[in-house]
């Protein structure tokens, strides 16, 4: 609170001065910036136009490539999977006429769509040509169910005379010789004037968008730059008047940290009792959060830190694995809980050891344990490997004077799951999957 001296001017009226300058000024930029806002959305309206014209022309090209891609490896092994690729292509798919149809919805783009036009036409001509070779290779074959289209295609009395492997020979030079590759040639060529009318028409927009939009922008300068010097002046003498020692204290509140005692009087008495507050809840907090979410005995997150992580983690950088010790029980029964307890510790610590920090390691059941790899969306299976050999070595050492176990383990990708109970079940499958080869393993849910 700023006191209100004697002598001079009152912080009070020089507070309503500037807020009814600021009003004012704010009021004619935002004014002013409503035709500067429509130039911008106008400019990113005709760069996302001439992005898709672009990906529309480069499309059907794409879908031709594809086309060619499936009936070459039709032909080369006879797989029916790449004519049935084909035809989903060609008659579902429709990536040509979805191109076609894009070109059309805008009037500028006659010149561009003419060439593209004209490779469509191109493409549909080639398509016969590997109607014919398909039908070589189901002669060749034998293949009896195969789409209709094809049934209508009758081969010449010499193509149909020919030996299986003959067949299949001439079917390859169809869609694989020169004359294919040129007609291929030719396609490409019209997408490519297609492309360069679409750059043209592109530039000329741009162009004329951005010379309106230069225009706002120096008028716009202007008043910004007036309204700068307003603000830096408000901010200046309000600042120096009582908002640092607020600010620093939102700061170190939001940081967990007591806060510094400056400012005013009456803001130094309440940073005083905040500071006693904060320090004697502080470790009360801390020891309450730590035993909520935490086990006892081997310190890893229990049952409730486990549910809470999992409602939070990105389903799509994250690795899942659950790690259930082999023959637990049996241990127990021969060395005793207290050995137990041990075994379950030193597992906890090579897991530790094994993983990066920002891992969770989880404690859910007597001797089962949750593993969540945060942020692993790019992370190799070799890699997961690696570290499951390394802890199956470490438990393998009985140099601490504690018999050998082993695990067995399940691991899920997050991105192969719906949600997080669905993860948990495919992580279970997998780790008794591991189970039943024997135990001692890991199994990746697939």
């Amino acid at each position: 609170m700023i006191e209100r001296r004697e002598e001079g001017i009152s912080h009070r009226r020089i507070h309503i001065w500037l807020i009814i300058m600021i009003v004012i000024l704010s009021g004619t930029v935002v004014y002013s910036t409503y035709h500067l806002t429509n130039t911008f959305r106008q400019i990113s309206d005709v760069f996302r136009e001439n992005s898709e014209l672009q990906k529309a022309a480069y499309e059907l090209m794409n879908a031709s490539d594809y086309l060619t891609e499936q009936v070459q490896r039709f032909t080369i092994n006879g797989d029916r999977e790449f004519m049935d690729l084909y035809f989903t292509e060609a008659f579902e798919s429709k990536r040509r006429e979805e191109a076609i149809s894009k070109m059309a919805e805008d009037e500028r783009t006659a010149a561009a769509r003419k060439q593209l036009e004209e490779a469509m036409a191109n493409s549909v001509s080639l398509m016969s040509q590997e109607y014919y070779a398909m039908k070589l290779v189901i002669e060749a074959k034998g293949i009896t169910d195969y789409p209709d289209i094809l049934q209508d295609i009758e081969l010449t009395t010499e193509d149909a005379a020919l030996e299986p492997d003959e067949k299949i020979r001439h079917a390859t030079e169809l869609v694989l010789g020169d004359d294919y590759y040129a007609q291929k040639d030719r396609i490409r060529a019209d997408m490519q004037e297609s492309l360069k009318e679409v750059e043209k028409l592109a530039k000329r927009m741009e162009e004329e968008e951005l010379a309106e939009l230069n225009r706002d922008l120096r008028f716009e300068r202007g008043l910004i730059l007036f309204q700068a010097i307003m603000i830096f002046f408000m901010i200046w003498l309000t600042t120096r008047l009582a908002i640092d020692p607020v600010i620093n204290a939102v700061d170190q509140i939001r940081d967990g940290e007591p806060i510094t005692e400056s400012g005013s009087r009456e803001f130094r008495y309440l940073a005083r009792a905040y500071n006693k507050m904060y320090e004697k809840n502080r470790t009360s907090i801390e020891q309450l959060n730590y035993k909520a979410s935490h086990d006892e005995l081997t310190g890893a997150y229990n049952r409730a830190g486990y549910d809470f992580i999992k409602s939070n983690i990105d389903l799509d950088s994250t690795y899942m694995m659950l790690i259930d010790v082999d023959n637990f029980k049996s241990i127990n029964d021969s060395y005793g809980h207290e050995v137990g307890d041990k075994i379950l510790i030193k597992l906890v610590n090579v897991l530790n050891g094994v993983f990066r920090d920002d891992d969770c390691i989880c404690r859910i059941g007597g001797d089962e344990f949750v593993v969540f790899m945060v942020h692993s969306g790019m992370m190799q299976r070799r890699l997961i490997e690696s570290k499951l050999n390394q802890i199956s070595e470490e438990l393998d050492d009985t140099d601490d004077g504690l018999p050998a176990i082993s695990i067995s383990a399940g691991i899920v990708n997050g991105k192969d799951v719906d949600d997080i109970e669905d993860m948990f079940e495919k992580t279970d499958e997998a780790m008794y999957a591991s189970k039943k080869q024997g135990k001692n393993t890991y199994t990746f849910y697939s």
